[in-house]
């Protein structure tokens, strides 16, 4: 039920009709019916008419209970709140049910009973005793799930029962609402990673700095213009009064490259390598939002998110552009794809800025697609994960092999760290700048006049 408050339920609608009612007796009163018309038979065929009598007397009580509990009139509503809508994997939401009576008569006693899906817990139960014409009732459970998803809780169902027993009926809302479990992420350092290129990682305070300056392209004088914005060597060049245009603000950006392939990926399960590579890459997209960043999320088989409208947060509060991001990183799964080169065909195109890329285990070829990514105009990191170290531990030759993988990303300009299992994102993203700062003039073609022939970071 949405928190805006569904239709009122009519627990006189003939839903299922009498004969949905009489699927509703429990064990009791089936076992009262039975016993009644074992005991007709009986007198009958014995001739005992107070046999026949107890028997009758048997039979008609359940029968009795269901035709009342089946006339019975309330009329309820229900809401349902979630508080949040939207938690990281392993927290708690809190679920508020309320229950108005909207009839002028008092209901008797009533369960509730909410529909969760299995992993969020068991199926939640209330007792509501007489709720009051008029009157109200408010309850609430918690939910928590490891993995991340969308999870549907409802319908809100009511379950009437008679006094002895005997019948039970259960009434369906037809409303529900949607728990959305995203990646955990984790708060990452503010580095200062070299290897990036100039105009990206400090591009950001540049531009901003830059906001209301003068650009030293000139425009043709308008009504209404600052005479001292006048540009006097272009207007002696081109013969006409010219202004100074005034800069408009950039943003730096950053693409965030999510390897989902399958066959990069062995195990499953919360503490798995997909689902770390999925939460640095939430974590790495949330810190670039919050210093300033266009963000963009691409994974391997060339879909952008979210709804593939490129970068995100130029345009709209960084807030919502983080919400729509952990979205669908609460629904991303693998890819049957088998390589890297649909999210090459993205890349190559355009201008990314910094490169940020969660990659599963790569062969040769796919390393030699990763490397061909690497933009010369922005910085580019690589965390690769080797996943089978994860599940079965690594072996030295999977380590010589890997280790030759992340030198040939190396050399083409990428900043290469490898993810064992349970690595902290935090450390790793420390290790990811004073790495850079070493391999990153190597990775340029080295230095001009002493100094490296590119500048700048994240911060």
């Amino acid at each position: 039920m949405a928190a805006g408050g569904p239709p009122a339920m009519d627990e006189s609608d003939d839903q299922g009709g009498l004969r949905a009612a009489l699927g509703g007796l429990t064990t009791r009163g089936r076992s009262f019916l039975a016993a009644g018309v074992a005991a007709a038979v009986c007198a009958y065929v014995l001739g005992q008419g107070d046999l026949l009598r107890v028997g009758l007397l048997l039979a008609v009580l359940p029968l009795v209970c269901v035709t009342v509990l089946f006339r019975t009139r309330y009329q309820v509503a229900g809401t349902r709140r979630l508080s949040p809508s939207r938690v990281p994997a392993g927290a708690e939401a809190r679920v508020h049910l309320r229950m108005d009576n909207v009839s002028r008569l008092p209901t008797g006693l009533l369960m509730l009973q909410d529909r969760v899906p299995y992993v969020l817990g068991p199926r939640p139960r209330f007792v509501l005793d007489r709720v009051e014409a008029g009157g109200r009732r408010e309850v609430s459970y918690r939910v928590r799930s490891d993995l991340r998803g969308r999870y549907p809780l409802g319908p809100l169902q009511l379950r009437l029962s008679d006094p002895f027993g005997m019948c039970e009926l259960t009434r369906s809302f037809s409303a529900y609402d949607t728990l959305v479990v995203i990646p955990r992420t984790e708060p990452l350092p503010p580095v200062r990673l070299a290897g990036e290129a100039s105009g990206y990682g400090e591009g950001r305070q540049r531009s901003l700095a830059l906001a209301g300056e003068d650009d030293v392209i000139p425009r043709g004088y308008r009504h209404g213009d600052d005479l001292r914005r006048v540009h006097w060597r272009s207007t002696a060049r081109y013969g006409e009064l010219m202004v100074r245009r005034e800069e408009q603000p950039q943003r730096a950006r950053c693409t965030v490259l999510l390897d989902t392939r399958r066959i990069a990926f062995q195990g499953t399960g919360p503490d798995s390598a997909f689902e770390w590579a999925v939460s640095g890459a939430a974590s790495a997209l949330v810190h670039m939002l919050e210093r300033g960043f266009e963000v963009r999320l691409v994974t391997d088989d060339g879909t952008e998110a979210p709804g593939g409208s490129g970068f995100s947060g130029s345009t709209q509060d960084s807030a919502d552009s983080a919400g729509l991001l952990m979205d669908t990183l609460a629904v991303v799964d693998h890819s049957d794809g088998d390589g890297l080169a649909r999210a090459y065909d993205v890349l190559r195109g355009g201008d990314e800025g910094l490169l940020i890329a969660f990659l599963g285990d790569l062969d040769d070829e796919q390393t030699a697609v990763a490397a061909r990514m690497r933009q010369r105009g922005g910085g580019a990191v690589a965390f690769v994960l080797d996943s089978a170290a994860w599940v079965h531990g690594a072996s030295p030759a999977s380590d010589a092999a890997r280790e030759q993988r992340l030198r040939l990303l190396r050399e083409s300009g990428w900043t290469a760290v490898p993810v064992g299992p349970g690595a902290d994102l935090a450390l790793l993203w420390q290790q990811a700048s004073h790495q850079g700062s070493l391999t990153g003039s190597a990775a340029m073609g080295g230095t001009t006049g002493g100094t490296t022939g590119f500048t700048g970071g994240w911060s």
